[in-house]
């Protein structure tokens, strides 16, 4: 459960944060391609996307698959098995994101309040980038955040 609302909270940061503005990620596209770039910004069902190598480009959101950080150099092959939360807090970040409804869902939370203070508390956000379910859990703002009734519904979806 807690792992769901982590996965959540980093898709939230993607979209909230100018689709992680400054970021290289890898945009995977539904056609098997991938592209290498900074997200700009997600506006209208378009990312706008700066790529060293193809300059800035527009993306549809209906031809995107999933967004995902650059994989470190010392980090696990493709399909080894990464123990604890952070391969299920991954797998469900790819799952919400492949999925527009909940996306969408996502997106409506930059509007809430205690949201927002969230997102400006640079300890609380650097417990959610590195998936501290401890750090986290003992957070009383987040325990609260998870009874949302938008995060409840996104946990019901993702379930």
């Amino acid at each position: 459960m807690k792992a769901l609302a982590i996965a959540c909270f980093s898709c939230l940061i993607l979209f909230a944060a100018g689709a992680s503005a400054g970021e290289m990620k890898v945009i995977e596209l539904k056609d098997g391609s991938a592209i290498t770039g900074e997200p700009v910004s997600l506006s209208g069902g378009i990312y706008t996307v700066r790529s060293d190598s193809l300059g800035m480009i527009k993306l549809e959101e209906s031809k995107v698959r999933v967004i995902r950080p650059i994989a470190p150099a010392n980090s696990a092959a493709p399909g080894a098995s990464v123990s604890g939360s952070g391969a299920e807090v991954r797998s469900l970040q790819e799952k919400m994101m492949s999925d527009k409804e909940v996306m969408s869902m996502i997106q409506s939370l930059q509007d809430d309040a205690e949201f927002k203070k969230l997102m400006e508390d640079p300890e609380f956000m650097k417990s959610v980038n590195a998936g501290d379910v401890a750090a986290l859990s003992a957070d009383p703002r987040f325990v609260k955040l998870l009874n949302n009734p938008t995060v409840q519904d996104i946990q019901k979806k993702v379930k």
